[in-house]
């Protein structure tokens, strides 16, 4: 699988989990489509643009267990988390409600929100070891009448847990509470049924492990929550009626833009079209779907996956550590416990000596090398990682 991508021969890229790679057809549709573009830009973006993103939803949206109307292209799972959170009609005294894993910048961005609006941002421990029986029943243990929503990720950035959330979803519906999950290193790591998980807002990246093109992600609506959110920069969408109809005296001055969405859903119409920007990304989905069918990627997903477990399972051996969950926890990525008391140091010495990309991540005063193994990852790799931590005597 290593010739498909494009990574550096030179370097152990045990990292597909930060921002990914994308295979090398996926790349040259990305290319086809930004020469499509360029060929004559006002075709493309102004009459061709809305048809086609829509064909490239449905295709996801059949990879996800959802409906396309439900689903818009954003640019990354932080800007799903923020377009919900900038919309939520939120009052002082009103709560958040998440976990003690939650990425950086989604953090960041509930506080600057609750900072705002006088909300609170309320944390919850999830402790470790991982007890995911115990998870749902944690958060909702800390439910207050003033809990507006339910933030939480799929799989965690910094500790790489999978949390079971289809029961905190339908407990949160029946109190009432919206549900927002960040699923950022979700799809095409763990199987997705948006549909059937319920959540109200979920977001996910394709260009982590579905292998497409950097920039390339989704925010899942459920229907009775639509009307709530709004784009992060108002545009033409804004100007067509509630039934899709154009306001003929707005569109004027003959921007196709507009033309080419009058009739769409809600919620395409508020977030897909906000000016000039690059789509090729969004539309090249389709082909990194169609790379992960016809190199029968579900096999390569739990060959990975017993890799990873297989490579922790050796350090811990060596280095007298325990896990931090049972192996069912865990994807394709793994959080290994090593014994280090300078995380950055010991990231920067095992790429800078030893040339492999791997992130070092704490949480809770412990440290762990988060690996990720995918499918093009080579034996020689994981041993050379192996090694290099025993020579750290970490």
């Amino acid at each position: 699988m290593r010739d498909h991508f494009l990574l550096d021969p030179d370097i152990h890229f045990l990292n597909h989990g930060s921002f990914g790679a994308c295979p090398k057809p996926v790349f040259e549709a990305l290319q086809h489509w930004q020469l499509a573009m360029e060929r004559n830009p006002v075709e493309f973006l102004g009459r061709r643009s809305a048809a086609l993103l829509r064909a490239a939803r449905e295709r996801l949206a059949a990879h996800l267990g959802a409906n396309a109307d439900d689903l818009v292209f954003v640019p990354n799972a932080t800007t799903g988390v923020n377009t919900v959170a900038q919309s939520l009609a939120l009052q002082p005294g009103d709560e958040i409600l998440t976990t003690d894993h939650e990425y950086g910048a989604c953090d960041a961005t509930w506080r600057h929100v609750c900072q705002r609006t006088g909300a609170i941002y309320r944390r919850v421990e999830i402790p470790l070891p991982f007890e995911a029986g115990e998870f749902a029943d944690r958060l909702l243990a800390a439910v207050t009448p003033r809990t507006r929503l339910i933030f939480v990720s799929h799989l965690t950035s910094t500790t790489a847990l999978i949390f079971p959330l289809a029961a905190l979803c339908a407990a949160a519906r029946e109190r009432g509470i919206a549900t927002l999950v960040d699923g950022a290193h979700a799809p095409g790591q763990i199987d997705l049924d948006l549909d059937a998980l319920g959540a109200d807002f979920y977001t996910g990246n394709c260009h982590k492990w579905l292998c497409a093109p950097k920039g390339a992600a989704f925010l899942h609506v459920r229907p009775e929550r639509q009307r709530e959110v709004h784009a992060p920069v108002v545009s033409w969408g804004y100007v067509a009626g509630e039934d899709g109809a154009a306001n003929t005296s707005a569109s004027a001055g003959g921007h196709t833009g507009f033309d080419a969405y009058a009739g769409r859903t809600l919620l395409e119409r508020r977030l897909q079209w906000q000016g000039t920007r690059d789509i090729a990304a969004w539309l090249s989905v389709p082909a990194a779907l169609d790379f992960l069918a016809t190199h029968g990627w579900p096999a390569h997903r739990a060959t990975s996956h017993q890799r990873a477990l297989a490579l922790q399972a050796r350090v811990l051996a060596r280095n007298g550590l325990p896990p931090i969950a049972r192996d069912a926890d865990f994807g394709q990525m793994v959080p290994i416990p090593v014994r280090s008391t300078d995380p950055e140091g010991l990231r920067a010495r095992l790429f800078e000596q030893h040339r492999i990309e791997v992130p070092v991540t704490q949480h809770t005063g412990r440290v762990f090398v988060r690996v990720s193994v995918q499918a093009y990852t080579l034996d020689r790799e994981l041993q050379a990682l192996e090694n290099a931590l025993a020579a750290a005597g970490v």
